[in-house]
């Protein structure tokens, strides 16, 4: 192995150590729990638009798009575009270093907020973003975005809406077909599952309903049947653990479905 193989196995190994360490993880899950009660992934913005993630969780999924290089994101849940436009800067790097130039990031949300929206036009990396209002389970919403994604052939989804059980659930049935093999299906905020009961301001999802039980449900419906892809090969996901225990903070756990 080269020198750069051998780090990175070094770092396989200690990111299944750190994963495995259940103190660790316990002692995680305390932090995250204690700073969600001051909105710490309220506080943070890229290139000048709050984004409203983990630091952590940005890292990796800047590590997935560069390694996948997708044709097209698709994000449901807009808010202030700041996750758009990381989606959309980290492909124009990509193309800059002989990527897809023409790549894109497709957003979905049910209220796109005018001055949201006006703010995400004005931006630079607009030229890479398009926007559909509408909910993301209704059913004129969800044509447009399979004919939107009829030209892409490498598609990485990013489902972060509505964060009930029945609403991801049914994300994942719509918008998983999507994900081209050897990509990802990323669920955002499946740590509600593992926060205390009552965390945070009161929501329609909590413990039991959340978009966690909504990926077990999704994984277990899927095992049970034939399903396939939008490319008509079988849709088997696995929950890739490796990503997860790399990043320890983050609001994605058993979260990063990859497509195998």
């Amino acid at each position: 192995m080269t020198e750069h193989e051998n780090f990175k196995a070094e770092c396989r190994a200690e990111v299944a150590q750190q994963g495995a360490n259940t103190e660790l993880k316990e002692l995680t899950n305390q932090w995250i729990s204690t700073a969600a009660e001051h909105k710490y992934s309220y506080h943070f913005e890229w290139l000048g638009r709050p984004i409203i993630q983990h630091p952590q969780d940005m890292i990796g999924l800047q590590q997935l798009l560069w390694n996948i290089q997708p044709d097209l994101v698709i994000e449901t849940g807009i808010a202030r575009g700041g996750s758009l436009i990381f989606s959309a800067s980290i492909l124009e790097l990509i193309a800059l270093c002989g990527g897809n130039p023409d790549a894109k990031v497709l957003g979905i949300d049910i209220d796109i907020r005018e001055h949201n929206r006006q703010a995400i036009l004005e931006h630079p990396m607009s030229k890479r973003i398009s926007m559909i209002q509408g909910s993301s389970i209704a059913a004129d919403i969800v044509e447009s975005v399979h004919k939107f994604a009829a030209g892409y052939k490498k598609i990485l989804v990013c489902l972060d809406s509505n964060h009930t059980h029945d609403h991801v659930l049914e994300e994942l049935k719509l918008y998983a077909p999507l994900v081209s093999k050897g990509s990802y299906c990323v669920v955002f905020d499946t740590i509600i599952e593992d926060l205390p009961a009552g965390s945070g301001p009161v929501r329609p999802w909590g413990k039991s309903n959340n978009p966690k039980t909504a990926v077990w449900e999704y994984l277990k419906q899927l095992d049970a049947s034939n399903a396939t892809g939008r490319d008509d090969g079988q849709l088997n996901f696995i929950i890739d653990k490796e990503i997860e225990n790399q990043l320890l903070i983050t609001v994605a756990p058993d979260g990063f479905l990859k497509r195998v």
